[in-house]
C-alpha cells in the first residue's frame, strides 16, 4: 500500500497577555511548538512577539522545544503569535485491545524506567472518596488488559458527564465535576488520569488544539485549547 503524506500549515495562533498595570519587564518561556515524533514531523515553526523579543530555544527532559525571552522596557500588553507547518502520515491502527499479559509487562517496565511522575497524584489529579466511588460504579479496577479497560473507561467517562462551560474553573478539584457530574475537558482528563494511575497505569495531562471535522460530533468548541490524556502501555509506547 502507497503511503501518502498530508502537509499542513497549522494556522496562527495567538496567546494575548494584559497587564493589570505596566510592568518594567516580562520574561517568559513558552511551549507551543509541535513535536517531531511518530507519523508527525514539524517542518517549520517561528514564533513573534509584540513587543519584539529576541526569541532563544531549548530542549526540556521530556524533549519539548522551549522558547524563551526577555521583554525589557515598560508594556502592559504582550502577544506572542506561533506558526507551524507539519507533516502528517496515516496512523497505524490501534488494536482493540492488548493481550490479558500486557499487565504483567507494564508492571516490569515501570519497574525498569523512571515513571513516578507520571504515577503519582497531583494537585489536581488525587484520589477522593467521590473518585472511588465512581471507580465503584464503573468498575475500573485491573481486569482484561489495560488498553481494553482504557477504551471502557473512555466511553464511560463520555457517557457519565456532561460538557458544560463554565461549570468549573480553571482552578477546579475534580470533587466539582464529580459532585454534579459535568465540566469541561480539563476536568474530564483530571478524573481519568487519577483513575488510570490507580490502576499503575503511567499518563499525563496534554495539552493543545484539535482539528475538527464535523463527522466526529466534538463537543468542544472549534479553536479552543484542548485537553486529554496519555497513557503509556506495553508494546504501543
Amino acid at each position: 500500500m502507497m503511503r501518502t503524506d498530508r502537509r499542513l500549515t497549522i494556522p496562527r495562533r495567538s496567546s494575548l497577555i494584559f497587564l493589570s498595570a505596566p510592568v518594567s519587564e516580562s520574561i517568559m518561556e513558552v511551549r507551543m511548538q509541535p513535536r517531531s515524533e511518530g507519523s508527525q514531523r514539524c517542518l517549520q515553526f517561528a514564533l513573534k512577539t509584540d513587543p519584539h523579543a529576541r526569541v532563544l530555544s531549548y530542549a526540556d527532559h521530556y524533549g519539548n522545544n522551549v522558547h524563551h525571552f526577555d521583554v525589557p522596557g515598560r508594556h502592559i500588553q504582550l502577544t506572542i503569535t506561533a506558526e507551524a507547518v507539519m507533516e502528517q502520515a496515516p496512523q497505524a491502527e490501534l488494536p482493540a485491545a492488548l493481550t490479558p499479559t500486557a499487565w504483567d509487562e507494564l508492571d516490569q517496565l515501570t519497574a525498569q524506567h523512571d515513571y513516578w511522575d507520571m504515577l503519582m497524584p497531583s494537585h489536581f489529579a488525587h484520589p477522593t472518596d467521590r473518585l472511588h466511588n465512581l471507580a465503584r460504579e464503573l468498575n475500573i479496577r485491573r481486569r482484561d488488559d489495560p488498553l481494553g479497560l482504557l477504551r471502557e473507561l473512555n466511553t464511560a467517562l463520555y457517557e457519565s458527564f456532561d460538557y458544560a462551560p463554565d461549570t468549573t474553573h480553571v482552578d477546579s478539584l475534580i470533587d466539582d465535576a464529580l459532585r454534579s457530574r459535568q465540566g469541561v475537558c480539563q476536568d474530564f482528563a483530571h478524573i481519568m488520569i487519577a483513575l488510570v494511575r490507580e490502576l499503575r497505569i503511567p499518563c499525563r495531562y496534554v495539552s493543545g488544539y484539535l482539528f475538527h471535522r464535523r463527522e466526529d460530533h466534538d463537543r468542544s468548541e472549534d479553536d479552543a485549547s484542548h485537553a486529554w490524556v496519555e497513557a503509556f502501555l506495553p508494546e504501543l509506547g
